[in-house]
């Protein structure tokens, strides 16, 4: 467990020396909720849909996370390049408690962040309907930062250098987050694009910030916790076996 708190640690210390990147990761995002938010809200209330920004703010919010604790796990191959990772694959611990230590260090970087953005949101104008499930809205950011981070943690496993960083971004990880009805309703949608969004774990997330904060919910809260749950434990074990295969 001591080697779990050390990685962990060592995580929140890298996000604290980051300042210029932790501004400018909220670049994007700020796009998102300032422009789309305000753009086309007029548009999104006259089709009867209400505020745009309230029903954007939770999509934002689970973007920053996504964005946030899939880099970190990514960052894994920075690491290699560098040679920090062999320092800390020589230690004598068990590798699988290097990577729950790695995970759980860039899953906390990440609820920074989406704090962080929360509370741009709600300089923006977003009010969450209910103070009272603001914790489960909490519980919702964490599971989404677990999954993506070890999502990463396998992904940055898997890849031998960064050249294959930009195919990762192009075709996994903003498709997971536009198919996960961030920006709109996953109601009526054809088919094919309903049963696309269903297998999107970030959906779910999304999903169920709405539902804690708004009040909206497609899937329903108790479908949305139990499917995280499940993607979350699936993916810790699959980060676990591929980050054992690592050879520095």
């Amino acid at each position: 467990m001591s080697a779990i708190y050390i990685l962990w640690l060592r995580e929140l210390k890298k996000y604290s020396r980051s300042r210029t990147q932790i501004v400018a990761s909220m670049g994007q995002p700020l796009l998102y909720l300032l422009v789309l938010g305000f753009g086309l809200g007029p548009v999104f209330q006259k089709a009867g849909g209400g505020s745009y920004l309230q029903f954007v703010a939770p999509g934002v919010i689970g973007m920053v996370v996504l964005f946030t604790s899939i880099f970190s796990g990514i960052a894994l191959l920075w690491d290699r390049q560098f040679g920090f990772l062999k320092e800390t694959m020589v230690a004598p611990v068990p590798r699988i408690l290097v990577m729950i230590g790695r995970t759980l260090g860039g899953a906390t970087v990440s609820m920074f962040q989406g704090t962080l953005m929360v509370i741009v949101c709600l300089i923006a104008g977003f009010r969450p309907t209910s103070l009272t499930l603001v914790p489960l809205a909490i519980l919702f950011m964490l599971l989404i930062a677990i999954v993506f981070a070890a999502l990463g943690v396998a992904i940055g496993s898997s890849l031998q250098d960064m050249q294959g960083f930009q195919l990762i971004m192009n075709f996994l990880v903003m498709p997971i987050f536009f198919l996960s009805g961030a920006l709109f309703p996953l109601n009526n949608l054809p088919k094919a694009l309903a049963f696309v969004t269903r297998l999107d774990p970030l959906s779910y997330g999304v999903d169920g910030l709405r539902g804690a904060l708004i009040g909206i919910t497609h899937f329903g809260i108790a479908t949305d916790l139990i499917v995280l749950a499940v993607v979350a434990v699936a993916l810790l074990y699959v980060g676990a076996w591929r980050f054992s295969k690592i050879e520095v």
